[in-house]
């Protein structure tokens, strides 16, 4: 198949007009300007998405596609009280309902143009999610406690979950690996057995680190929200928690997580120079994720600081619960404003860094670069168009500048994974829209009960 469009945006190379990418099996073989690779492949296939931009798809780099079912249920409150209230909801949810939310995070990410997720799940929702409807994933089993005695039948399920969820799936999209959840749910220990898992058996890693203020003083201080509440939560007053006198990012060094080679920090936005050589000197990966910090008050990654020693970072969507929709426009374009809104006299950010992190530094971050993330002959045909021919986007001038600044998920035409068509205006391969809409308002009206 021959796809075309106004714009071909490779990423990692200038952009061409009037391009096109020739696609054969799951594979890109030839990209180049239309009338060149049409002459060359004259009885090729060809679709012609016009004013339009031709791209890798999303590495969505932080989400949890189980929770979608929640979006706009807690929508003004701070991080720990929002996440209190969320996980009273959650004992509402079945199976089932788990079940038929991750489909619907998975049916707003392929229309989104999201082809990657790295998505953490405790009910494995989401692993099953990503089998059916065809997205690469990385699925993170979470585990978490801070009793000390608990940490063998934790990581025991956890074992098992993830043996199920390798037979069901495609080991060609999706891999599976392990998240201790934060530091105010994971006794020190739990972080100890998880390196030494992942170090033996090459699993990746995924954690939320140094994500709030309240996490910061709950670590250092013994004193925040979290503190109180979550001894509640993780097993009442016999969990004492003793103020450790360092940050997030010192705590967890201790315990040997940032021996694990392919290690997933998510949020790192209360951090300073010295935890930022701590992640840079174990080659520890960031998920940026600008809406959901900026929405629940979280703070701001210090992009610039974390890029200039050399952080693998890349930008998450985070869950529809904490920021309402899977959109990676959105996330590009607020990015990109909050970080020149705090660090313009230092470094004016530009559209195109924060596509390439939406795409290829994602795929790095993943160590996954390799295959996906952009557009390159031999990666794998992980491609989606996006539509640019609205009157709210002439001239389109610029297409870096464009797709920041102008568009948002809606103008999503068509998602292809591994040369597999998986979203094409409106209609899904093998989600049944219909029924997943029918079911997110019976699951709100449980919610809300």
């Amino acid at each position: 198949m021959l796809l075309a469009a106004r714009y071909v945006l490779p990423v990692s190379s200038p952009h061409i007009e009037h391009g096109a990418v020739l696609v054969r099996n799951d594979e890109i073989i030839e990209i180049g300007e239309f009338d060149k690779l049409r002459e060359a492949h004259p009885n090729e296939e060809v679709r012609d998405f016009g004013l339009a931009a031709l791209m890798p798809g999303f590495v969505d780099l932080h989400t949890h596609l189980e929770f979608a079912t929640m979006r706009g249920l807690v929508d003004d409150l701070p991080y720990s009280q929002w996440k209190l209230q969320l996980m009273e909801r959650e004992q509402k949810f079945d199976d089932r309902d788990w079940e038929d939310s991750a489909l619907l995070g998975a049916l707003e990410a392929l229309q989104s143009g999201i082809t990657t997720v790295a998505d953490i799940t405790d009910t494995g929702a989401s692993a099953r999610a990503v089998a059916v409807s065809g997205l690469r994933a990385f699925v993170y089993r979470e585990v978490a406690t801070m009793d000390k005695r608990e940490i063998d039948s934790v990581m025991e399920r956890a074992l098992s979950d993830m043996a199920e969820w390798r037979e069901l799936c495609d080991p060609d999209r999706v891999t599976v690996g392990i998240a201790p959840h934060s530091t105010y749910a994971c006794h020190p220990e739990l972080y100890t057995r998880v390196a030494q898992l992942a170090v033996q058996e090459g699993l990746p890693v995924s954690m939320h680190l140094a994500g709030s203020r309240e996490e910061y003083d709950f670590v250092k201080y013994g004193s925040s929200r979290l503190a109180v509440d979550f001894r509640d939560l993780y097993g009442g007053d016999q969990l004492g928690w003793l103020p450790t006198g360092v940050s997030p990012v010192q705590y967890v060094l201790q315990w040997g997580l940032f021996d694990v080679p392919n290690l997933l920090a998510v949020h790192c936005t209360q951090v300073d120079e010295s935890d930022i050589e701590v992640l840079a000197s174990n080659d520890v990966a960031v998920a940026f994720c600008p809406r959901c910090n900026a929405k629940l008050g979280m703070g701001v990654l210090p992009v610039r600081e974390m890029l200039q020693k050399g952080i693998r970072i890349g930008i998450g969507t985070d869950s529809p619960a904490s920021n309402n929709t899977l959109d990676m426009f959105d996330e590009m374009r607020i990015g990109l404003l909050i970080q020149r809104a705090v660090d313009a006299h230092e470094q004016f950010h530009i559209a195109r860094k924060f596509v390439k992190l939406a795409t290829l530094d994602a795929a790095r971050a993943l160590q996954i670069d390799d295959r996906v993330g952009s557009l390159e002959v031999g990666k794998q045909a992980d491609i989606i168009a996006v539509d640019l021919s609205h009157g709210h986007q002439a001239p389109t001038a610029y297409p870096y500048s464009t797709l920041v600044h102008t568009a948002n998920q809606e103008n999503v035409l068509f998602t292809m994974v591994a040369g597999d068509v998986l979203y094409d205006s409106g209609s899904w391969g093998s989600l049944d829209a219909t029924h997943l809409l029918a079911r997110a308002e019976e699951m709100r009206d449980k919610l809300r009960a």
